[in-house]
């Protein structure tokens, strides 16, 4: 397959590490292009917690009898970087029959990267760590299923590889091939996602609050979200919330800048994003579908009174209210009344810690369900590489048949030598040309001393004349 990744994440680098490797903006695009200059095809990802490079190595090999030198100069590594060993992690060290050509292409690869950003390779080699093939496979589809995230299960990540994907096609470089794997991995985290509970229990404030949503509203493209504070918090909440499609959301906040900059945020066609001072919060509950509140001010913003108040414009449809703040905005007594529900900081935490030991049990079936994909998606693309072959091969052999005959025609017409004569030189060209390939790999596994391959060719070609005659 000759499928390469190459990268760090948040487990083998540290931040600032990480931010010296990341990728962004016309950066990005320009180091796609470079990628795939030596490639056939690339896709960097490159968030907060890892930069990884993945690459489909070239179908060219370079043979075990290449000079170190001229393997070298052929790949023309930055003469900036010191030439290194291949980097590799110690649960993915390259098997003895891996070939020269893989190792130089990755060599390059690492190179490259530390030429693009300016480091030393020394500086980087500590932190990398590259998978091959199989290898390569498996990471990938374990990152995308967010096997391989910070939090486990988190949907965010395949999103964002959709993104790298989207990029990279955009530059027109990628082959048929990869483009085929791509489209493997997608659909296999499709299944690890819906096949196992790996992803479907929240393990963050932010998606703990939106699944409250969905439990208690059919309708979120209906609703008004109401934010009391414009933090970091809250930008959370609300983020995850206006990922359901909620249709109106308001901002309280003191800081009218911080909270016109949540705002634009948040905007976008379709949905009505709002500011206003946190003095207008009593008038703003009554429209609040859900209200999420971490000010953290000292006093209680939202009390009994004001809700019930609320409730009565509201004609007492259920409000959602989430209480992220310590000490807390919204009067706890709340609680107790009719079509409220009230959730604190302390109840979203007990629900998130029971989740995360469900994950971490679903995980162990998508652990399998992944390994088993892998197995599947390289059976396929074998089949499909042998097609290719196959119909290369024929091509060839028409090619070179027409050829023959089209000189024996020849030969004919010009009466050069009797027809006899001729169409038995046909016939010994043709048999020639169906006969030296697999001669030649019978004389090449004889000569390696590879018993069970000539055995396996010699048996083929008598059931195949067999089964002719």
């Amino acid at each position: 397959m000759r499928l390469v990744v190459i990268g760090v994440n948040h487990k083998t680098a540290p931040v600032a590490m990480r931010e010296r490797l990341a990728f962004v903006g016309d950066d990005l695009t320009t180091a796609i292009g470079e990628l795939t200059s030596f490639t056939e095809g690339g896709v960097i990802v490159s968030t907060c917690n890892r930069t990884e490079i993945y690459a489909l190595l070239p179908k060219q090999a370079v043979t075990r009898q290449s000079s170190a030198t001229s393997v070298s100069s052929s790949l023309s590594v930055s003469p900036d970087i010191d030439a290194r060993p291949l980097i590799q992690s110690p649960s993915t060290a390259l098997d003895e029959g891996d070939t020269i050509s893989d190792q130089c292409y990755i060599e390059r690869i690492v190179n490259w990267l530390a030429s693009y950003k300016r480091i030393a390779s020394a500086q980087i080699q500590p932190y990398l760590y590259s998978h091959l093939d199989a290898h390569a496979l498996t990471h990938w589809l374990r990152v995308a299923s967010g096997l391989d995230s910070m939090i486990l299960g988190e949907p965010q990540i395949l999103g964002q590889i959709k993104q790298a994907v989207s990029l990279a096609q955009e530059q027109g470089h990628m082959s048929t091939r990869f483009s085929w794997i791509i489209d493997q991995v997608f659909a296999a985290a499709k299944r690890v996602r819906n096949e196992t509970q790996v992803g479907s229990q929240a393990v963050s404030l932010g998606f703990a609050a939106a699944k409250l949503v969905t439990q208690i509203f059919d309708d979120p493209a209906e609703r008004t979200l109401l934010l009391v504070a414009a933090g970091e918090m809250n930008r959370l909440v609300a983020t995850h919330i206006a990922g359901l499609g909620i249709g109106r959301i308001i901002i309280c906040n003191r800081s009218a800048p911080r909270a016109e900059a949540l705002a634009e945020e948040l905007r976008q066609p379709g949905r009505e994003v709002l500011v206003y001072s946190l003095q207008d919060l009593p008038a703003l509950l009554p429209q609040a579908d859900i209200v999420s509140s971490c000010s953290g001010s000292m006093d209680t913003l939202i009390d009994r009174e004001m809700i019930r108040a609320a409730l009565k414009k509201r004609r007492y449809q259920p409000m959602l209210m989430v209480d992220l703040a310590v000490p807390r905005d919204i009067d706890a007594t709340i609680s107790r009344l009719d079509d409220v529900y009230l959730y604190s900081i302390d109840d979203l935490q007990h629900v998130i810690a029971g989740n995360i030991e469900q994950r971490r049990q679903a995980a162990v079936d998508a652990e399998l369900l992944v390994s088993h994909l892998v197995v599947e998606i390289e059976r396929r693309f074998q089949v499909r590489q042998v097609g290719n072959d196959i119909q290369q091969y024929r091509n060839q052999a028409s090619n070179h048949a027409e050829q023959i005959l089209a000189e024996s025609l020849r030969a004919l017409k010009q009466g050069q030598q009797p027809a006899e004569v001729i169409m038995t030189e046909l016939t010994r060209k043709l048999t020639q040309t169906l006969t030296h390939p697999p001669s030649k790999l019978m004389r090449k596994a004889a000569r390696e001393g590879d018993a069970d391959l000539l055995n396996f060719v010699v048996a083929s070609l008598d059931d195949a004349y067999r089964r002719q005659s």
